[in-house]
């Protein structure tokens, strides 16, 4: 264990100390119910979650959170970045690790310490994080672990927002609709994705925002791109535009897609009408208790009843927060069992396929509540007309 101090530094953790305890403790919680022993937290977004810190230290070499009933939690983090973790993560007892071959080693020592060699440790399995070398390292380290997958743990609990959360995600939707708002003022002929980005960006910094997301934003022909990134391409008059962007508020993004016509397009308009019907149908089925396979086969109902099954290729929303999002979260998808609770945030995204391949698309941050469903965003989900 080591302690550098960091004082006069421009660092701390977005939240007060008390929130991030809670975080912990009720992960501990779902530690002991799923009959684990400890959980070894990987994913950048959980470690985010759980203690403050990014993750991003981490890009190419595990930086595990140990969290055992009973104890303080440890960060494993490499040595090189042990002065940033202290000084951004809420956590105290930090074991650093120099290079990668030293990983496995020092992780192994510290489960060793803990009593865990021939306990059940759950891993993050299903997350960005943890790379199958990483976790044959600590078997080969500890012979008698038992390896157990807990992917859904830390989304189980960051699923529901405290009120800090949504203070924070009301507030990235905030600079969203700024985003949103900017995007379909700057639709003019002759004007390129790269010019329109460059001006979502700019008027959230003179907002006062801490920056945006743009998962996408393309002009005609290039909105076949799913995520396609922006190029300095034109649009022209009678071409679609779409775009998805989040602001960012103590690392929670409240992300929204949009799409927009210069001029009219009349297979933009018509598969666009649809999207409208399908997200709203998703929305009118959220409520606590509900399942989030429910929540999806609504939304499919629609689709089911236009004729065109192929329109839509993707799940219809997913679990938000920080980052966005990440994989192992809650996913409206076919037969999904997680069951919606009040405090959720949800990113409830509908984009169509056209026959000759351009995507169409509307979609609505969610935050579930005691009655239902109540949409975050204020800028409308129907199709902009520029």
């Amino acid at each position: 264990m080591t302690s550098t101090p960091t004082a006069g530094l421009a660092s701390g953790i977005p939240f007060p100390k008390s929130e991030y305890d809670r975080r912990q403790t009720e992960v501990l919680e779902a530690v002991e119910r799923a009959e684990l022993d400890a959980l070894l937290v990987t994913a950048h977004s959980h470690l985010q979650y759980l203690t403050g810190y990014d993750g991003k230290g981490g890009y190419f070499r595990p930086f595990p959170l140990i969290l055992v009933p009973g104890r303080t939690p440890t960060f494993v983090v490499r040595e090189y970045d042990e002065q940033t973790v202290h000084a951004y993560s809420c956590v105290d007892e930090i074991v650093p690790y120099t290079h990668q071959a030293d990983f496995a080693k020092v992780c192994g020592q510290v489960l060793r310490r803990y009593g865990l060699q021939n306990k059940a440790v759950g891993f993050e399995l299903g997350c960005w994080g943890l790379a199958p070398a990483d976790l044959s390292a600590i078997e080969a380290e500890l012979p008698g672990i038992r390896v157990a997958d807990a992917t859904r743990i830390v989304p189980s609990i960051s699923a529901v927002k405290s009120e800090l959360e949504l203070e924070a995600m009301r507030d990235s939707m905030t600079m969203t609709d700024l985003a949103i708002v900017t995007f379909q003022n700057s639709l003019k002929e002759g004007i390129t994705e790269t010019e329109v980005a460059a001006a979502i960006r700019d008027e959230v910094e003179r907002s006062g925002g801490e920056g945006v997301m743009l998962n996408s934003l393309n002009f005609g022909e290039r909105t076949k791109l799913p995520h396609g990134e922006p190029r300095r391409h034109a649009i022209r008059n009678d071409e679609p535009a779409t775009v998805e962007v989040g602001g960012i508020r103590k690392g929670y993004v409240a992300g929204v897609f949009r799409s927009a016509v210069l001029g009219r397009n009349a297979g933009t308009e018509s598969l666009h009408r649809l999207a409208e019907a399908v997200l709203e149908a998703a929305i009118a089925a959220i409520k606590p208790g509900v399942t989030a396979g429910e929540v999806n086969a609504a939304a499919r109902k629609v689709i089911d009843s236009d004729g065109r099954p192929r329109v839509l290729r993707n799940r219809t929303g997913y679990q938000t927060g920080i980052n966005w999002s990440d994989r192992g979260a809650l996913s409206l998808e076919p037969e999904a069992s997680d069951i919606l609770k009040p405090g959720m945030t949800l990113h409830v995204l509908v984009i169509l396929y056209s026959e000759s391949g351009y995507m169409v698309g509307t979609s609505e941050q969610i935050l579930v509540t005691d009655h239902g469903a109540d949409i975050m965003s204020s800028t409308p989900h129907t199709l902009f007309r520029a």
